[in-house]
């Protein structure tokens, strides 16, 4: 007879706590996250089981440990379990307010803070937005940022933008990029984006942004959306109205993508609140 499985759940909610942006628990027996990017930092530890996950093109493979895992905002990943038991994580998403994303170089180049003093504060800050406690996890935050920007000191100080002298590949792909991030919920097709580029051609724009952020254009916008959904349904907002807010066709479209990069149904992420 067959194992059953425990059934994957979420949790899922908003602390008023300056510079958490998420807090978000999970476990997860099958799943994979397709290749995406966040506009925040996703700080997360382990609780059971281990993760596969690619950073830049990279991959890690991680069990429960003293490591915590440390994925930097507008750096392509994707992450999925390893075997049947799957596994549990804790991820706090964090503004760039807590740690500037100009070291999001350091974080690709080591996105694995080890020691069980960083893992601990971590879990201490966990506990601290669950008994809703937003002093104690305001001054916790304080110090794993602490922890967090000690560790990427000693690492790559920056990540590389494009400048005067870059590539004109990688300068088509930061200006497409601030194109979609100016319009997530209304979209562009890519006649306008090529337009608004100096007429480049569509396959251009889709190459270069594929070089320069490792995942195409459509797929960076589908990230976006997804975020702004699920920031959407934490405040409160219907999955139909957070949908259509968010740039998807309706409920159905918002629901497909949902599942593959969170887990879960909208309305199951949005009734899933503190654990």
């Amino acid at each position: 007879m067959a194992a059953i499985r425990p059934r994957s759940t979420v949790s899922a909610w908003q602390p008023p706590v300056t510079g958490i942006a998420e807090v978000f628990h999970a476990r997860f027996t099958e799943h994979a996250y397709p290749a995406h990017v966040h506009d925040t930092w996703a700080l997360m530890i382990l609780d059971g089981g281990r993760v596969d996950f690619a950073l830049d093109g990279e991959r890690h493979r991680v069990g429960v440990s003293d490591q915590v895992i440390l994925l930097p905002p507008g750096v392509a990943h994707d992450g999925r379990t390893v075997n049947g038991t799957g596994f549990r994580k804790r991820v706090l998403y964090l503004e760039t307010s807590v740690l500037p994303e100009r070291l999001a170089g350091a974080a690709v180049d080591a996105p694995l803070p080890a020691g069980p003093a960083l893992r601990e504060r971590v879990h201490g800050l966990h506990l601290a937005l669950a008994e809703r406690d937003p002093f104690e996890a305001q001054s916790r935050l304080a110090f794993v940022a602490e922890r967090l920007h000690g560790w990427l000191a000693g690492h790559a100080a920056e990540v590389p933008r494009p400048g005067p002298g870059a590539a004109p590949g990688a300068k088509v792909a930061v200006r497409l990029r601030e194109l979609l991030d100016a319009r997530v919920a209304e979209g562009i097709t890519l006649a306008e984006a090529s337009a608004e580029l100096g007429h480049l051609h569509p396959t251009h724009l889709i190459r270069s942004f594929g070089a320069a952020y490792g995942l195409p254009p459509h797929a960076y916008l589908t990230a976006r959306r997804v975020a702004l959904a699920r920031r959407l349904l934490l405040a409160g907002v219907r999955p139909a109205e957070a949908a259509v807010a968010a740039g998807f066709y309706d409920q159905a479209h918002l629901t497909r993508h949902f599942g593959r990069h969170v887990g879960i149904s909208p309305a199951r992420f949005a009734r899933s609140g503190r654990p």
